[in-house]
């Protein structure tokens, strides 16, 4: 009895909505795991390899997955003498030179990704991080980087070459930067381009190098980069500056240089996008009868009048000393500033007595602690809070 054919969206692992792209990447994926280059003598692999091969060449060719759709494997049993040699089944018309490329690229250390170009190319870029404070977050500054950079050798003008000599066409790729390998695969045979391995893809090989750059074309120097770091910039965000990175290839431009500012923390503040926030401590009697405290900023101190009968953990607002925009430095975020009530931990005796007599007109709190109700259990009548006693004060 034959054995039951799988269906082929389960052997692609793909849903049956699946467009042409998907299908490809899923194929490619399995035929790279089975296929029998990578698994030399394994009978399973090459089985699942095949059936892979089977399933995107129906659902890769519209006409055949339409069949497949509405008859299913039953819809290509009559056509067992086809030309595909797998069970029978007919690739004709299915195109693997594309998928095959790449696996045999990957399997035989290449492939489409490693083509080289013969034309101009950006240099790669390079990538430094400076430690700034706060403060020159908020407001930019200036820093200067001591970094070592490539440069084209000036006594080979960059080409590597020894003076008086000059570099000549690579005889194995013909200059081409780029060789074509011919592998047999179970579809025939399958071209592949690779990066040429005599001159690594730039098409020229080296005689006599130059003393001073060993045939590279440039030397390493040191060099100050300045840096202008804009206001309002955060933590692990980057400065760009323009070809200052790694040397172009072919005349192409040098790469860019990404800088990454660190900001170390503050003592007292701490950001959020464009705000600041801090807390800053207040005594009872501030707090109480209300007074003018000194708030620091990233502008300096500002004088901040406390209201009367203010809470702990009150939170104010000071508009427009926050963090200026990066994109646009005249418009600022706020400072929000917590007021927390300091409870004093060392008093004379004499404060002591002071806050006894203090308590004794607030209602003797010290003395009520089972009296949760706040009133006065003889009279029945409530008890003056603290706050009635600072206004009886006030309107007196």
């Amino acid at each position: 009895m034959a054995e039951s054919k799988r269906d082929y969206y389960e052997v692609l692992g793909v849903s049956k909505d699946a467009d042409e792209a998907t299908l490809k990447k899923a194929y490619r994926q399995v035929a790279k795991k089975y296929h029998p280059d990578m698994n030399p003598g394994d009978a399973e692999a090459e089985k699942k390899f095949k059936e892979a091969s089977e399933a995107y060449a129906v659902l890769s060719d519209p006409e055949k997955r339409r069949q497949y759709d509405q008859f299913g494997h039953a819809a290509f049993e009559g056509g067992a003498g086809g030309a595909g040699g797998f069970g029978g089944f007919d690739f004709s018309g299915a195109d693997f030179s594309d998928i095959f490329g790449d696996i045999f690229g990957d399997l035989f250390g290449g492939g489409r990704r490693g083509r080289a170009s013969q034309g101009p190319m950006k240099g790669m870029n390079i990538r430094k991080s400076v430690r700034i404070t706060f403060e020159e977050a908020v407001f930019g500054c200036e820093k200067e980087l001591d970094m070592v950079l490539k440069d084209p050798c000036q006594k080979c003008n960059g080409t590597g070459a020894k003076p008086g000599t000059s570099p000549e066409t690579c005889p194995k790729c013909g200059g081409k930067g780029q060789v074509v390998y011919t592998q047999q695969s179970f579809f025939g045979m399958v071209q592949n381009v690779q990066t040429c391995p005599d001159c690594n893809g730039t098409g020229k090989i080296i005689r006599e190098k130059c003393p001073d750059c060993g045939g590279t074309g440039y030397t390493s120097n040191r060099k100050k980069i300045a840096v202008t770091i804009p206001a309002g910039i955060d933590n692990g965000q980057s400065v760009r500056i323009r070809e200052k990175g790694e040397p172009g290839v072919n005349g192409g431009p040098r790469g860019d240089l990404l800088v990454e500012v660190v900001v170390s923390r503050h003592p007292i503040f701490q950001r959020q996008d464009m705000h600041i926030f801090s807390t800053v401590p207040i005594s009872f009697a501030q707090a109480a009868l209300g007074a003018d405290v000194r708030v620091k900023t990233v502008d300096g101190e500002v004088i901040y009048t406390v209201k009367p009968g203010t809470k702990t953990d009150t939170k104010v607002r000071l508009k427009g000393k926050g963090v200026p925009s990066v994109r646009n430095s005249s418009v600022r975020g706020d400072h929000y500033v917590t007021l927390v009530i300091q409870t004093p931990e060392h008093l004379s005796a004499e404060a002591k007595e002071a806050l006894r007599r203090f308590d004794e007109l607030s209602g003797n709190t010290l003395q009520a602690a089972g009296n949760s109700t706040g009133s006065d259990t003889k009279s029945g009548k409530k008890k003056k809070g603290f706050m009635d006693k600072v206004k009886e004060a006030f309107d007196d």
